[in-house]
């Protein structure tokens, strides 16, 4: 039977490297960002590749909820890249059996990063808020204790946080984690063209480097908003 494992991120993190490094592990093969077409059908955030992305998934949450559960994987794992911001709907019994995990990282970096692709940024764009919610939800219905980890944390130490992690979770963990080779892949969504450049580029988690951040105002309120969800996120965050 294969196993789950639903990773929970939001935008603007390192959750795309992420994948490529379970995607690149022997034993499991990856999902992205199943509920995209759902979110955009619901919300009609105009987003890149608007069109493209309702075309390419189903756009119907019980639709999605289904497949992720029961269709059919020839792997032993499955991971699944989720963003918070997608999750409009309380109903998670779907994921009740699913192994889970929760990747932040500081509002301040994600808020600076989502304003440069998108030129605006909202706490709701963001999904931390919405992310500290599922992980009480899903911490209720799995009985998990769910591991959270920082996303400079793993960038600072790939491999020992990798493995952490997956002593964690109950899985084994394979250095075949820490490097992927470069170029796109047939997993990726059609949105890749819009923002997996870097990771297109990638053979490995990038070194870690201490950004500098000024913010405007308005950036600032933003932050201030998600502050509190983030802080409740941190405090629970894998530590080495």
């Amino acid at each position: 039977m294969t196993i789950r494992l639903a990773m929970w991120s939001g935008p603007r993190n390192i959750s795309t490297a992420l994948m490529r490094s379970w995607e690149n592990r022997p034993d499991c093969s990856v999902v992205d960002e199943p509920f995209y077409a759902y979110y955009l059908a619901q919300t009609n955030s105009p987003h890149p590749g608007f069109e493209q992305v309702l075309a390419s998934q189903s756009q119907y949450y019980e639709d999605v909820a289904k497949q992720l559960a029961s269709d059919a994987c020839d792997t032993p794992l499955q991971y699944q890249k989720h963003m918070t911001q997608h999750m409009l709907t309380d109903d998670l019994s779907w994921a009740e059996g699913f192994k889970h995990c929760f990747l932040i990282r500081d509002p301040a970096e994600v808020v600076m990063s989502y304003t440069k692709s998108r030129g605006e940024c909202s706490a709701e764009d963001i999904g931390i808020i919405r992310q500290a919610e599922l992980y009480q939800q899903l911490t209720e219905l799995s009985g998990q204790e769910i591991p959270v980890i920082d996303s400079n944390d793993v960038l600072k130490a790939p491999k020992a946080m990798l493995r952490r992690l997956c002593d964690l979770l109950e899985l084994p963990f394979y250095t075949e984690m820490l490097s992927w080779p470069a170029g796109k892949r047939d997993s990726d969504g059609v949105w890749a063209e819009h923002w997996y450049h870097s990771v297109e580029n990638s053979t490995g988690f990038s070194p870690y480097k201490a950004k500098e951040l000024t913010l405007t105002s308005a950036q600032q309120q933003v932050v201030d908003q998600v502050k509190p969800a983030f802080e409740f996120l941190a405090g629970k965050r894998i530590l080495l």
